[in-house]
């Protein structure tokens, strides 16, 4: 499949280009598209590297049970911080993303968003595999560490990338869809738990297979998004107008075809400094301050709420008394919410204001959780986990946007990869707290933790989070 960036300029869509031409001028000509199926396709393309990421993320609390019973790890551990067992592996996970995005964060806004998201993919793929072939607890944590870096830079990249690349009036629902190809992974990664964790194939543990997978899978998805343009709004703050001009010709050909209609003028904008060579130093003044002490407090308790609830799933039903091989097929039912919450949430991601969608679904969380935690019926189990997790995904549809708008684009990555870095740390935590909470309170106690999280969530985003929809990114930012 050929780059995109190489097809051919439509006449409708060409315009001339000033030697002065800047950041500004080709996002205003980008927001004024209207949104037809190429559009969607870029989103597409960009989400399907995304897929392997969060099927890594999901796989984890569902092979859980696998280790363990393979005698590598342990379900719970004496002390607080045991490293061998399922809480130390889930926080290896975490530390990787963490070094991530708070580490590496700044390679895409440095090196383009493309090159770093090829680069990132190739980087899970290897470490997953050799992850699978660890025989002790300590293999498996170092390289559950070293994977997880490739995809804390992978997901940070990908925000960015899809901010950039649509109009402003489609941001919402844009997220929302990379949000729906990304999470169908979960109830793939559920079901192929399902059959194989329990299971050994050819004198190899079934959850090996279940990480081999998605290594192998991760490849091939290399070779598809080769097609995804570099952001022409970073090119032209690399000072590399032409370049990005001619991406924004291409989309703009692209689009007017499909469109059958003549492109409308684009606005009239004000152009606004350049950020290309912005510091870290700069993020800590206004307006930048406010919104990254806020989304650092935010992104801390939302992760422990979110991958408490959803890494811990199986355990979790197993501690409402469900057995383990139950446990994992009702763990896929409800999986199968991840990828629909994101699509129902397309209807109205750019209708509501996003700060308020996060709000409402947090406090959600915390009512079907504590119900959660009263029940005994699989049914009723089942029908709580399915809400939760539509209610989880509100956020996430909603954050990854929202995180993603309020920086400028010079620093969007580096910024984003900053408070993202928050979440990596409480998702970190969460394993030895729920496992700490779980083991001396049950599950009554994990979800009177969760509760408190998102309760923290709902008063940082609803007091202190700007308002965001159908505001250019200019806008935003200045």
């Amino acid at each position: 499949m050929q780059p995109i960036v190489a097809a051919r300029t439509h006449p409708a869509a060409t315009r001339p280009v000033a030697p002065d031409a800047s950041a500004t001028a080709l996002s205003a000509r980008m927001d004024r598209l209207p949104v037809t199926r190429y559009l969607w396709m870029l989103v597409f393309l960009i989400s399907l590297g995304g897929f392997f990421e969060i099927y890594d993320l999901i796989f984890t609390g569902y092979i859980a049970p696998g280790m363990v019973k393979s005698g590598l790890l342990k379900a719970t551990t004496a002390s607080f911080f045991g490293f061998d067992g399922v809480a130390g592996f889930i926080a290896a996970t975490f530390a990787g993303l963490f070094v991530g995005t708070f580490g590496l964060g700044w390679l895409p806004d440095r090196y383009g968003r493309r090159a770093v998201f090829t680069f990132s993919l190739l980087w899970y793929s290897l470490g997953s595999a050799i992850m699978a072939c660890q025989h002790s607890a300590e293999g498996l944590v170092v390289w559950r560490f070293i994977t997880g870096i490739g995809v804390g830079i992978e997901i940070v990249t990908i925000d960015s990338y899809i901010t950039e690349l649509v109009p402003q009036q489609m941001r919402g629902r844009a997220m929302a869809f990379n949000q729906a190809v990304m999470f169908s992974a979960a109830p793939v990664a559920a079901i192929l738990s399902w059959w194989l964790v329990p299971t050994t194939l050819f004198g190899i543990d079934g959850w090996r297979w279940v990480v081999l997978a998605g290594s192998a899978g991760a490849v091939i998805v290399w070779l598809i998004r080769r097609a995804v343009p570099e952001s022409p709004r970073w090119l032209a703050l690399q000072g590399r107008v032409s370049e990005g001009d001619e991406v924004v010709q291409t989309i703009e050909a692209a689009v007017a075809r499909q469109s059958g209609a003549a492109l409308p003028a684009p606005p009239p904008v004000a152009e606004q400094p350049r950020r290309a060579t912005a510091t870290f130093a700069q993020l800590w003044q206004p307006p930048y301050r406010s919104r990254l002490i806020m989304l650092i407090v935010f992104n801390f308790c939302q992760a422990i709420g979110y991958y408490g609830f959803a890494n811990w799933v199986p355990t979790l039903l197993i501690g409402q008394g469900i057995t383990v091989t139950k446990s994992l097929l009702y763990s896929f039912v409800i999986a199968i919410a991840l990828p629909v919450g994101p699509l129902i949430a397309i209807l109205y991601a750019d209708k509501v204001q996003r700060k308020w969608l996060i709000v409402g679904a947090a406090l959600a969380v915390i009512v079907f959780g504590l119900l959660f935690s009263q029940m005994r019926s699989a049914l009723a189990l089942i029908l709580l986990g399915v809400l939760i997790s539509l209610a989880g995904q509100t956020i996430s549809v909603c954050y990854h946007a929202y995180q993603a708008e309020l920086f400028p684009t010079g620093v969007r990555c580096r910024a984003n990869g900053f408070v993202y870095s928050a979440s990596r740390v409480g998702a970190m935590m969460s394993g030895f707290t729920i496992a700490f909470l779980l083991r001396d309170f049950g599950v009554v106690g994990v979800f009177l933790g969760v509760t408190v999280c998102m309760l923290v969530v709902a008063l940082a985003v609803g007091v202190f989070g700007p308002r965001t929809n159908g505001l250019r990114l200019e806008e935003i930012s200045h």
